[in-house]
């Protein structure tokens, strides 16, 4: 992701445009106050009523052009922050989409969305957009003012010099502190966000476990601790924005007091004094602002940080700059003395295995034995600490990641289905040439168009999130109807048919036995889903145990001897 810097420049003519319309517009708004000097001294003092007319026209032209300059600074600035926020929020969704698996293993939904939508609002607006904007015309606002003083009257102008920077040490107290409260607020969103996230999506399980006080009772202390955060910030504000108004009162009262003896004594005009005190109430809307535009500006920081801190994150895993190119996938999977290791712990020790292409291999062990660790390897979400993973006889760290992945059809025991219709959930491991035919010979494969015809809208059917409102089983079968479209040349299936029943089951395990051309891994805990497979592996605590056919497994009255004997409660 690109440094802020480079989103700014990349719009730098038109940021160049609306800070020229926003200077001509403060230069106008500046000579409002001569006109008025003139029109005192000249027309009411000097007695030249002919002048009147001339004055007044100028008057409304700069009001004309201030109008006309004001609408297109903020409207450029307006536009321009949205587009860069849009920018940086694309960007980082592209960033996390390239992160590793371990990052996702820490971080957590919440703190993630609050990062793309919160954050980048409050940057979109604070940082590059109208406070921006704001920030910049009060500098030059200011110096114009001040300068424009000097010029009426050296002597007047040194009171608002003094008073001035007083509103400008309030304003960067006020900065320091909002800043650590706006990083704590923003910390404590993204936490109660999570809360909320998780809750809602598991509001069955919360509901089937009566947890839901226990729930409520957890968002309520995030929710206590966001109020307290935000009181806090509304006490610092409260604090110190009394201080600025009274700054902005003593400025014109005391130069109507000092001017107004040194009109007497002849030192200035009346007409100066007049436009003197008239950029005095044009200083108050600037210290007025100050900290306001301070408050964003200070959110806008600490919300840049946050973006920063994920933009920071490199991906464990990464394709190498020259990968190889296999002209064709055929399937031939081989793990070469593999052991690999997760916060110092071994997951999988000295695994070697050779699947050649078109061949089946099984998989089983009790749970935590590192099943679904060989596949976590082979799409290479993490990498081995020792040996070698191959396809086709290339190391996986040799290839391109989207070939390794794109050659792989995975159905998972985790199912995840999109809140889409379930012709695009189908569609979703390969959607250019999935035509309505394929989809449904892909469903009718997977047993799934049974249940499917008795939806409303059939295959156009939209699945609530997570695939909410369908059984396990009516979900696992829409997996492997996705896995089976995508057509790759491995298929991995990991505990895919746990939640179906013994006859659906067997009907799929018949259709996957016709993909003669398919390699497949199957991990399972029955025995009916590994006992066609050309080899079976028996993990035990991260290492195989166990390997052969179904019949040579039985005669070892080993492991899986004693599961099938579990399982089918007769000895074999």
């Amino acid at each position: 992701m690109k440094k802020l810097i480079k989103y700014v420049l990349k719009h730098r003519f038109t940021y160049i445009f609306a800070i020229l319309c926003l200077f001509i517009g403060t230069i106008a708004d500046n000579i409002r106050p001569q006109l008025i000097k003139d029109i005192v001294d000249e027309v009411i003092e000097g007695g030249k009523p002919d002048l009147l007319p001339r004055l007044l026209i100028s008057i409304a032209a700069i009001g004309l052009l201030r109008t006309f300059t004001q609408y297109f600074k903020e409207f450029l600035f307006d536009i321009t922050g949205v587009k860069v926020g849009n920018e940086v929020r694309f960007d980082l969704f592209k960033h996390i989409q390239k992160l590793s698996l371990n990052y996702f293993d820490k971080a957590n939904t919440g703190e993630l969305l609050a990062r793309l939508k919160n954050d980048i609002d409050s940057l979109a607006f604070g940082g590059v957009g109208f406070i921006i904007m704001l920030a910049i015309e009060i500098l030059l606002h200011t110096g114009i003012v001040i300068y424009c003083m000097f010029g009426l009257s050296p002597k007047l102008a040194i009171f608002p010099l003094c008073v001035l920077p007083f509103g400008v040490a309030l304003a960067i107290v006020l900065e320091k502190k909002l800043d650590t409260v706006y990083d704590n607020l923003s910390e404590e969103n993204a936490e109660m966000n999570t809360v909320a996230q998780e809750d809602i999506a598991g509001v069955r399980t919360v509901k089937a476990f009566s947890r839901e006080n226990y729930e409520l009772e957890k968002f309520r202390r995030h929710n206590k601790k966001y109020y307290e955060l935000s009181m806090k910030l509304s006490k610092v504000l409260v604090r110190y924005e009394p201080l600025f108004d009274l700054i902005t009162r003593i400025l014109p009262i005391g130069a109507i007091l000092i001017g107004g003896r040194m009109v007497i004594s002849g030192d200035i005009s009346l007409g100066t004094l007049t436009a003197f005190v008239a950029y005095c109430d044009m200083l108050v809307w600037p210290m007025e602002c100050i900290g306001w535009v301070s408050n964003e500006i200070a959110s806008a920081f600490a919300s840049y940080k946050k973006i920063k801190k994920v933009a920071n994150e490199v991906p464990m895993i990464e394709a190498p700059a020259d990968p190889v190119v296999l002209p064709e996938v055929k399937g031939s999977v081989e793990f070469d003395n593999v052991t690999f290791t997760l916060d110092n712990k071994d997951i999988l020790k000295d695994i070697s295995f050779s699947l050649p292409a078109g061949k089946t291999l099984g998989i089983m062990g009790a749970t935590g034995s590192g099943k679904t660790s060989i596949l976590t390897l082979l799409f290479r979400f993490y990498d081995a600490n020792k040996g070698t993973v191959k396809l086709d006889g290339v190391d996986v760290k040799d290839l391109s990641l989207t070939q390794l992945r794109q050659s792989i059809a995975q159905v998972s025991q985790d199912v995840f289905l999109f809140s889409d219709t379930i012709s695009e959930n189908v569609r979703f491991g390969k959607h250019e040439g999935v035509s309505d035919e394929v989809v449904r010979k892909c469903l009718e494969m997977a047993q799934a168009t049974e249940f499917v015809d008795n939806l409303s809208e059939k295959e156009e059917t939209v699945i609530g999130e997570r695939g909410v409102g369908l059984s396990g089983g009516q979900k696992q079968r829409i997996s492997i109807a996705r896995a089976l479209a995508k057509n790759a040349p491995i298929l991995v299936l990991d505990d895919s048919t746990s939640a179906l029943d013994t006859e659906t089951e067997l009907e799929i395990q018949g259709v996957l036995n016709s993909l003669t051309d398919t390699t497949k891994i199957i991990i399972g805990h029955r025995i009916s889903a590994v006992r066609k497979a050309d080899e079976i592996i028996v993990l035990k605590d991260g290492a195989i145990a166990e390997r052969g056919t179904h019949e040579e497994l039985l005669a070892l009255r080993g492991l899986y001897y004693e599961t099938y004997c579990a399982q089918y409660g007769e000895v074999a």
